[in-house]
């Protein structure tokens, strides 16, 4: 299986393209969409939209997941967050893609073992599960962690631990 996995952000959108399956995942590509922050909002939108339509047409995925919603304190920052999954969701929608939606402590416990992991605990063991030669960026270490749970997700014997993802 290949699969495009987004950690949606206005401003650091978090991208992977992995393939394989759990036991033997590879990561194809895999980065950081950052954009300026005094680029308008409906500018990076628009940026995102087109990066991940790029990836989709380069890659040619079977499906692409994505971060679900988190909890976060402030009004501005749900609606910058909804804003830029939409700008994914609308390009995977485009070409036809199935997507699949992965809540943060679900991808955590796939990764690291615990749903409260830190950041830095999701870099190091996508550098470790992947064989990469340097730890990523935070936020495509987490678009690493999406795809991989995806890809665990998949598997019949560790499906059960996914009870929080769904298609979209």
């Amino acid at each position: 299986m290949r699969v495009v996995s987004i950690d949606p952000a206005i401003r650091n959108t978090g991208y992977a393209v992995l393939e394989g399956d759990f036991r033997t995942p590879r990561a194809l590509d895999y980065g950081t969409l950052s954009l300026p922050q005094k680029l308008p909002q409906s500018e990076c939108l628009l940026a995102i939209h087109e990066h991940v339509c790029k990836l989709i047409e380069q890659w040619q995925p079977q499906e692409l997941a994505i971060e679900g919603i988190i909890y976060v304190q402030s009004h501005r920052t749900a609606i910058a967050m909804g804003s830029a999954r939409a700008a994914t969701v609308l390009a995977a929608a485009k070409h036809g893609l199935p997507i699949m939606e992965y809540p943060p402590t679900c991808v955590k416990l796939a990764t690291v073992g615990r749903g409260g992991a830190a950041k830095q605990q999701v870099a190091f063991m996508m550098r470790a599960m992947l064989g990469l030669q340097e730890t990523p960026a935070p936020d495509a270490a987490d678009a690493l962690a999406i795809g991989y749970s995806h890809l665990a997700a998949t598997d019949p014997l560790r499906a059960h631990l996914f009870k929080g993802r769904k298609y979209i």
